[in-house]
């Protein structure tokens, strides 16, 4: 039996990394879905890959029209919003003396701006639906700090906080928030941090994976927990950071 039969999903970030593998799976699982990115080349890959039941947005999920566009279409299209995934991200790995204005402005703006504007047009079709699951990936770095990533922990701290205020406000409406909070993962982004701290890929990948399970994480393994906060599963879970790490925080104080 399908765990999202009927319902349907709407994406951020679904053109890769964890959002594309949330996307294929809550599509295998029954729910139509609808995918906004700016990464158009890779969204039309992913809605041949799901083949039906699907659509994709060309968005700037920073920008209110554009979220505005798409929670429009997937509403024409499919007629609901039963969940919202907020999967879309980006990282830049600077102190605070080396970032600039506009790329903390940046950091922001996709990691904390995009989950607000989508929230706030979502959470009433929810409300007259009866109930819905909104879902926001945050990170292991929204509950510990990271070197050289000021403004990456600022934004998913503020995820992980803004997630259970709004489990608080809309638990009487039958909508559950919560966050997942991954340890590093293997997608384009965890690549493009070696670049920009100037190390070998190779040896960048071999430091993230000294955690207690000896590997990075797989965006598969991040999808599945989405499919647990988005499903009947977890009808009484709101309000939490589900930490999947491999162990990585389990030692730290």
């Amino acid at each position: 039996m399908a765990e999202l039969a009927g319902k349907v999903a709407l994406i951020t970030g679904g053109a890769s990394g964890i959002g594309r593998a949330t996307a294929l799976l809550f599509a295998r699982e029954g729910a139509s879905v609808a995918i906004a990115d700016m990464n158009k080349e890779g969204g039309e890959r992913v809605v041949e890959e799901i083949g039906s039941a699907v659509l994709f947005e060309h968005d700037d999920l920073t920008k209110a029209a554009d979220c505005k566009r798409v929670v429009n279409r997937t509403l024409r299209q499919f007629g609901r919003i039963d969940i919202l995934c907020n999967c879309a991200g980006i990282i830049r790995r600077a102190t605070v003396v080396e970032l600039s204005e506009e790329e903390w402005d940046r950091v922001m703006a996709v990691n904390v701006k995009s989950i607000f504007l989508l929230s706030q047009l979502i959470v009433p079709i929810m409300v007259k639906a009866g109930g819905g699951s909104i879902i926001n990936i945050a990170s292991g770095w929204g509950l510990a700090g990271g070197p050289r990533a000021a403004a990456y922990c600022a934004s998913k701290g503020a995820v992980v906080l803004m997630t259970k205020a709004m489990a608080v406000d809309h638990g009487k409406q039958n909508i559950r928030v919560n966050c997942i909070c991954p340890g590093d993962t293997d997608t384009n982004m965890l690549r493009d941090e070696a670049r920009q701290l100037g190390e070998r890929e190779g040896h960048f990948l071999a430091e993230s994976a000294r955690r207690p399970l000896g590997r990075i994480g797989r965006p598969e393994e991040i999808a599945r927990a989405a499919l647990y906060l988005a499903s009947e599963a977890s009808s009484f879970v709101t309000g939490t950071a589900l930490v999947i790490d491999g162990g990585g925080l389990a030692g730290s104080a």
